[in-house]
């Protein structure tokens, strides 16, 4: 699965102030005015049609959708409210209920004018800025009890520039001590901060018009679905070279989320996804070849950072990342991954076992980690007998396991995006006899319903499929169904909520992606934006308001159709209380499942802090003291299994490639053996 999110080609500035006069014109108009071509006026009439008569959401273009569609334009240019003022948004006010009629007639005169005036604002604090930042001597402290709201999305509009500047002013400071918390002196924070803003206005100075008909075009078809999005030419041909992963660079999904660039998803057995450092959410601020100096990328287009990224076969690309559960901006590390193409092997399916002892008694559980859905669709159209895919490999794994006896079987669905839909339909079938796995509802209502017709069954022993909040698409697919059918549990936590279909469309000017069809379990119940909700569930340490359908905005809503006549093959439902009840018991003895929780809660609060303190001391302060609560809570877990303490963070060893310490899958083994023993239980019962 491709998870589209919002992208923006100019990152906004984390920086400075200006005082710049409030009426329209006064602001110095010193980059070149930018204007719509021909083509894309053309390309704006297409979208509308094909929206009109090709989306699975049906909605009309009309006042209150260019409403809409102008307040999400603002948003997606000064989404922190950080440029415009008031006065200047009461002047745009008149084009609210105007530019459905625009779009129609491929008129985008008024979208050009916003953000020509955006542009030239950006510009000058920009300016303004590398003025500012030569009042800071060498020696400055910071010392002043102030603070820095992060998020101002729900804040009202700036009265005026003088509001603005004290905005401006707290984001240069933060930036200059974020540098220097980093490990920077401040001479030094001043010469990065100095290129930074050097190389953000070259870049905005750069800007062409098929950028600003992107973000506007954009603006209008994610209010139908986030994963609705008109690509410009060049982001055509980016797309169509992914979808190929023909690409050699790092098997990452990335988007622009004000100045940083962000970490979407990792693409399953790419190189970021083997290396195991980068993570969804991270956000990269520099990038360096090989041993070469890294270049600091804040700010930069996000076509610039991926071609900076990208390179040659075993390459090296490092990147300098703050991590995803950072609290500030100060908090970074280098992540070096060697460049590579993603080939079919690496997605491939793996097995292991999992060793349980059980009252003096060794248990095997199998497990099976599909890191994606896969089919070599070449050589299955070519007809050839021999071809690679999710469910060969998976019952090869299977035949090989039962071969050594295993009393369970997890299917490790973590992380597992999704892929090949045909894939994720006769996977389900290894495991039940013939039946329905998934409904597909189109555009126009129908629904298909797609099934396994071979009635032999490959496993009927116990089975729990594993998953996690990025487990999204064809891995809910296979998930619900186990679930609905109750031939297995579903164990881990709630899933990503990606359940609806996309075709790409061209466009005699770029192409656009639109969102054709909706998936719905045999239950009736959507996977989109709910995802599968695990019966026993895990903490999480992905942030849900981040990551997931849910997170995305304008995603469409969770529903439900008819359900399918379906068997249920084991009473799962009845034994689940006692099932929840003895794993709720291990988790508050276990160090292990102790220790995850409470790293969730660690997490949640720190991602709960709105605002970050301007005084050196103070952030040191609750720095040190996140790093001494990570400490306590890993020398906690470490004192109740007989490890020796540590005495920094930086001394945990590396996660080992062992099942046995995955400490979510040693959980699952433990569950299916209680089922197992619940339903041995129940036999006896009835003897």
């Amino acid at each position: 699965m491709i998870t589209t999110v919002t992208r923006r080609l100019l990152a906004l500035l984390l920086v400075s102030s200006l005082t710049i006069g409030t009426a329209l014109a006064e602001v110095p108009d010193a980059i070149g005015t930018l204007a719509p071509t021909e083509s894309q006026q053309k390309a704006a009439q297409d979208i509308v049609e094909r929206l009109n008569y090709g989306h699975y959401r049906e909605v009309e273009l009309n006042d209150q959708l260019s409403k809409e569609i102008y307040l999400h334009f603002l948003e997606e240019l000064d989404g922190n409210k950080a440029y415009f003022t008031q006065t200047e948004i009461n002047h745009f006010n008149k084009y609210q209920h105007r530019l459905d009629d625009g779009l129609k007639e491929g008129d985008l005169a008024a979208a050009f004018e916003i953000y020509n005036l955006y542009q030239q604002k950006v510009e000058s604090r920009i300016q303004s800025q590398l003025k500012q930042l030569d009042t800071f001597s060498d020696d400055y402290t910071f010392e002043r009890n102030d603070a820095l709201m992060i998020d101002r999305e729900d804040f009202a509009w700036a009265a005026d520039e003088k509001e603005l500047d004290q905005l401006w002013s707290k984001r240069l400071e933060n930036s200059l001590l974020s540098l220097k918390l980093s490990g920077k002196d401040l001479a030094d924070a001043k010469k990065t901060l100095k290129r930074r803003l050097e190389n953000q206005l070259k870049r905005i100075t750069q800007t062409r018009s098929e950028d600003v008909f992107q973000i506007y075009m954009n603006s209008y078809t994610q209010l139908y679905d986030p994963h609705t999005q008109y690509q410009s030419p060049r982001s055509s041909e980016t797309f169509n070279i992914r979808m190929k992963l023909s690409l050699e660079g790092i098997g990452a999904l990335l988007q622009t989320e004000d100045e940083f660039t962000k970490v979407v998803s990792l693409v399953p057995g790419g190189p970021a996804a083997k290396a195991g450092e980068l993570k969804p959410a991270d956000k990269i601020i520099g990038v360096g070849q090989d041993d070469e100096n890294i270049v600091d990328v804040v700010g930069w287009r996000l076509d610039e950072v991926v071609d900076l990224i990208r390179g040659p076969k075993a390459s090296t690309v490092r990147l300098q990342v703050i991590p995803a559960n950072a609290t500030d901006n100060s908090q970074t590390q280098i992540v070096s991954i060697v460049r590579n193409t993603v080939k079919l092997e690496d997605q491939a399916a793996k097995k292991s076992i999992v060793t349980l002892n059980e009252n003096g008694e060794d248990k095997k559980i199998g497990i099976i980690d599909i890191p994606a859905f896969y089919v070599d669709f070449d050589a299955w159209r070519q007809g050839k007998e021999d071809y690679r895919s999710t469910t060969r490999d998976v019952l090869r794994l299977i035949n090989e396991l039962q071969a050594e006896d295993i009393d369970g079987l997890v299917i490790d669905l973590r992380n597992n995006g999704g892929g090949a839909l045909q894939e994720a339909n006769s996977l389900v079938g290894l495991f039940i006899e013939r039946g329905a796995t998934v409904q597909v509802r189109n555009a126009e209502g129908r629904i298909d319903i797609l099934g396994d017709p071979d009635k032999s069954v490959a496993y009927t022993g116990p089975l729990a499929v594993l998953v996690n909040r990025l487990s999204a698409s064809a891995s809910e697919i296979f998930a619900g169904a186990i679930q609905d059918y109750q031939r297995g549990l579903v164990i881990g936590s709630q899933t990503f909520g990606k359940g609806t279909v996309q075709s790409v469309t061209p466009l005699d000017h770029g192409q656009l992606k639109l969102t054709r069809a909706k998936f719905y379990r045999i239950s009736g119940e959507s996977t989109q934006h709910m995802g599968v909700v695990p019966d026993i569930q895990y903490p999480s340490l992905v942030d849900t308001e981040q990551v997931g359908e849910s997170a995305l905005e304008f995603a469409l809503p969770w529903d439900k159709v008819q359900a399918v006549r379906h068997k249920e093959y084991s009473p799962l439902s009845l034994w689940l209380p006692q099932l929840k009840e003895r794993h709720q018991a291990r988790a508050e003895q276990d160090p292990d499942l102790m220790y995850l929780a409470a790293q969730q809660a660690l997490f949640e609060q720190m991602r709960s802090v709105k605002q970050i303190s301007l005084n050196e001391q103070a952030r040191k302060a609750e720095s040190d003291r996140i790093e001494a609560q990570q400490l306590a809570l890993e020398n906690k877990r470490r004192t109740a299994k007989g490890l020796k303490q540590l005495e920094k963070l930086s001394d945990i060893p590396d996660k080992e490639e062992d099942p046995n310490q995955d400490v979510e899958l040693v959980e699952s083994g433990r569950i299916l053996l209680d089922m197992i023993e619940l339903a041995n239980t129940a036999m006896a019962d009835v003897d």
